[in-house]
């Protein structure tokens, strides 16, 4: 059977299967401590579900518009101007199902044959290869740990050609946890608005920072910049709503009607009495926000004095989200191999490195609970000491 050509260079998402693996071992009876899923553990707030089930009974079951309820888009535009001063009308915004799709749809929508993306290393591993579905050449930008892996002005520059159409930004950074100062953001706008450029930010950990980061949006750096930004974001990580599958992406009036047209003709609407789910996330008390970060804030601490404390490892401290990103280097293993050795030998579930564009290190996840980080950590010190 011919497959399209486009499929052959697409490579399956790792992280899904390592996290596969190890929930196939658990219902084997294995005791698995799984740090691969980049999802909270916790239960979706019980006010979200009961908006949800009130949407249900009021009979919102029906197709809805494309874009997304008009409801759950003015409430997105009230969130932006309040939480990120951008000021987007409804128009300006579109519902998906999920961040991911978002993502998806702008790279449809945007990018053709011939055209390059830029994409800072360590990135979240679906970025090149969206780029790569929508015919295009995704341009990957190494970054370092010294530099708390971020994208410089100066390799931004130096990576952009007359073919490149994007560039996408992801602060709080899945998996480094890397967080881009105001400072940083500005310097970077500077950048993209000289060479005419398109950026994506994809602003989903926004809400879990740590140590006083902060977070801000870089269209909110300047009318220029804003005309040339699309910020993708969604529920699933600050409301832990992962499987309820809305996003959104906000924009240039044209581009998110490209994106909509496309989302119409792939899967309609996003499944309406999510959406309620998703407003009353936005319009009720944010204090679920805060009880979940304060847990956040407490395993991160656990496990960095954890990794502190081991031989042949490193890592840089994480400013937002809920990984860390570790460099094994000085063990001689490569990451998938030292993933496969950790998971079938200790039980220990990890995200190889090489997954996000570097084979020296490995993603722990730490949005579980304390007893399984700390008897993770147990195991993986013993499999350290192995070596």
């Amino acid at each position: 059977m011919k497959l399209a050509t486009r499929l052959s260079d697409v490579i399956p998402s790792v992280t899904l299967a390592i996290a596969a693996k190890a929930k196939a071992m658990k219902a084997e009876g294995v005791d698995v401590c799984s740090f691969s899923a980049g999802e909270p553990d916790f239960d979706t707030p019980d006010h979200i579900k009961e908006a949800a089930k009130l949407a249900l009974d009021q009979g919102k079951t029906k197709y809805g518009p494309s874009s997304g309820e008009p409801k759950l888009k003015e409430a997105i535009a009230k969130k932006l101007k309040t939480d990120n001063n951008l000021d987007y009308k409804t128009e300006n915004i579109m519902v998906t199902n999920g961040g991911k799709h978002s993502l998806y749809n702008l790279m449809m929508a945007l990018i053709e044959t011939g055209d390059e993306v830029i994409i800072p290393a360590p990135y979240w591993l679906s970025y090149p290869e969206m780029v790569r579905l929508a015919e295009g050449t995704p341009v990957i930008v190494a970054t370092t740990a010294e530099n708390d892996y971020k994208i410089t002005p100066e390799q931004l520059k130096q990576a952009i050609t007359p073919k490149t159409k994007l560039f996408v930004l992801n602060s709080p950074s899945n998996p480094t946890g890397s967080v881009y100062s105001p400072a940083e953001i500005k310097a970077l706008a500077e950048v993209i608005v000289e060479a005419d450029i398109f950026v994506v930010s994809d602003e989903i950990y926004e809400k879990i920072l740590y140590d006083g980061a902060e977070h801000l949006s870089i269209a909110a750096c300047g009318p220029e910049i804003f005309a040339k930004t699309l910020i993708s974001n969604g529920f699933a990580k600050s409301y832990s709503m992962t499987g309820w599958r809305v996003g959104y992406m906000a924009g240039p009036v044209p581009i998110i009607k490209a994106m909509t047209n496309i989302q119409g003709h792939a899967t309609s609407n996003v499944c309406t009495f999510a959406q309620y789910g998703a407003i009353a996330a936005l319009e009720s008390s944010q204090d679920c926000v805060a009880t979940m970060l304060q847990a956040f804030t407490e395993r991160r601490k656990v496990i960095i004095d954890r990794i502190k404390s081991m031989p042949k490892v490193s890592c840089s401290i994480p400013s937002g989200a809920f990984y860390v990103f570790i460099d094994i280097s000085q063990t001689g293993l490569k990451s998938l191999e030292f993933c496969e050795k950790l998971l079938e030998s200790y039980q220990v579930a990890v995200i190889p490195g090489i997954a996000f564009g570097d084979d020296n290190c490995i993603r722990l996840s730490y949005a579980t609970d304390l007893n399984t980080i700390n008897k993770g950590m147990d195991r993986l010190e013993q499999f350290l000491m192995s070596l």
